[in-house]
């Protein structure tokens, strides 16, 4: 059995339950590095990573460098000998970083490799109407996610399911796939596979103001999806039109209703219990929604206290 001295790599919840898992399997952590603190709220205030508060409360040591490049943390990197480095939601590593231990570093990412590399694995496969999707850890290289394949576990994802349900599941399977991959490289017992990429690799792009977007003009299934896989981070947005008013809101969760009708596609049908969006072969039944400078709320909740116009629409 390799004596393995680990660094661990990460910054949001994500990455937390793999941290304590590798903790409470007594494997020694020698560094763990996270983002450095940011100031956040009304007051300013400095935040701390989820990682960095977790491993603070066991004691580790906690490295926060601005420049992963710089000559002062390369030093400490090195002064901590570590022979393999576990990456888990963070940033692009420099070769110099992840070249540096003995047994290489892997990074577990949450989609199955090669589909789906990038920013935001988790939402994509939602947008995207999968129902399939899961965790892989791999070696990495110079490039994103391209690295050789150690383990992979699938998961179904719901019909209804949203990304924040999805997240906590890849979480949890995932903590448990590093565990699995660290004992095969403990034990000498790893085997890693080239990934395979073919014409048809879908992607997960960096999400923005302008993907994140509803076109009303989409499939009943694509709206759905969309919304669904930007529910509870960061919401899909759309243009309301009531009146005067013009409101970017959010929509945080829907229902699909296949109807034929003779709306025009974005038409708003508000009753005293239901919120309905005229789109092509049926309706969005909007169930959750925030409106600016509002928190968000159940349909009804608004329904009680805000009047739609006859001619409402979306856009």
């Amino acid at each position: 059995m390799k004596d393995l001295r680990i660094v661990f790599m990460g910054t949001p919840d994500f990455a937390v339950d793999t941290l304590k898992t590798l903790v409470e399997n007594n494997y020694n952590i020698v560094g763990v590095i996270t983002a450095p603190d940011k100031p956040a709220g009304r007051g300013r205030k400095l935040s701390e990573s989820a990682v960095k508060q977790y491993a603070v409360s066991q004691n580790l040591n906690v490295l926060q460098p601005t420049n992963l490049k710089s000559d002062d943390f390369l030093n400490e990197l090195k002064s901590l000998n570590a022979n393999l480095q576990i990456v888990v939601a963070f940033r692009m590593l420099p070769k110099a970083v992840w070249q540096m231990p003995e047994y290489g570093t892997f990074n577990l990412h949450a989609s199955l490799l090669p589909n789906y590399r990038g920013a935001a694995p988790i939402n994509w496969a939602i947008i995207n109407g999968e129902t399939t999707t899961g965790v892989s850890t791999f070696f990495i290289n110079e490039d994103i996610d391209t690295g050789d394949m150690i383990l992979q576990e699938s998961v179904a994802i719901e019909p209804e399911e949203n990304v924040g349900s999805l997240h906590d599941k890849l979480m949890t399977i995932g903590s448990a796939l590093v565990l699995k991959t660290v004992k095969q490289i403990e034990s000498d017992n790893v085997t890693a596979t080239p990934q395979e990429d073919t014409a048809d690799i879908k992607t997960a792009y960096k999400l923005n103001r302008d993907n994140c977007k509803i076109n009303w003009e989409a499939s009943l299934d694509e709206i759905h999806n969309l919304i669904r896989g930007l529910s509870p981070y960061p919401g899909a947005w759309c243009t309301l039109v009531n009146g005067d008013e013009h409101l970017d809101v959010k929509i945080y969760a829907s229902a699909k209703e296949k109807e034929q009708h003779n709306h025009e596609t974005g038409t708003i049908i508000a009753s005293k219990k239901a919120l309905k969006v005229a789109v092509e072969n049926g309706y969005i039944n909007i169930k959750e929604i925030k409106l600016p400078g509002k928190r968000a709320m159940d349909i009804q909740s608004l329904l009680n206290g805000y009047v739609f116009e006859p001619n409402a629409k979306v856009l």
